[in-house]
């Protein structure tokens, strides 16, 4: 399958109703063609947990134009499975094909970004034990921000 409009027509045949009651789920797998317009693409929701995703952004269940109710897990198989071969992937069984390059391995501290030493909870205490201000600490702290503007 190459376009989500083929994926919620295979739907409709397979669970009845229209292609477009389908249609939003499969737009909502082929997204990532707009990231990477290879095959590609699928690695990021065309597995395990790409459809657990779609049942989570769309609920359990939807109700087709003909009054079935289809389990929105069913349409996310039927599309992994038509993409990948017949079977549906892991996350892992895509993230393990990954070719590792150099620049995803090590992490690193950069010293030099600016490390804020005080605590504003400190700095206010001292600051109403000084009689440096009454103002409550929310109070406070807005307007030591609109101070650094």
């Amino acid at each position: 399958m190459s376009h989500p409009w083929h994926h919620a027509e295979s739907s409709a045949r397979k669970f009845g109703g229209e292609p477009v009651d389908y249609l939003a789920i499969h737009d909502w797998f082929d997204a990532t063609k707009a990231h990477c317009a290879l095959f590609t693409h699928r690695a990021l929701r065309h597995h395990a947990f790409g459809i657990f995703e779609a049942e989570e952004r769309f609920g359990a269940v939807l109700t087709n134009s003909a009054g079935r109710i289809v389990p929105t897990r069913f349409i996310g198989e039927q599309h992994v499975k038509e993409d990948c071969g017949g079977r549906i992937p892991s996350a892992a069984d895509w993230l393990g094909q990954i070719s590792p390059a150099a620049w995803m391995g090590p992490g690193s501290l950069h010293h030099d970004a600016p490390v804020e030493m005080t605590d504003p909870v400190e700095d206010w205490r001292s600051e109403v034990a000084s009689g440096g201000t009454v103002l409550g600490l929310q109070e406070w702290m807005k307007r030591q921000a609109s101070m650094a503007v």
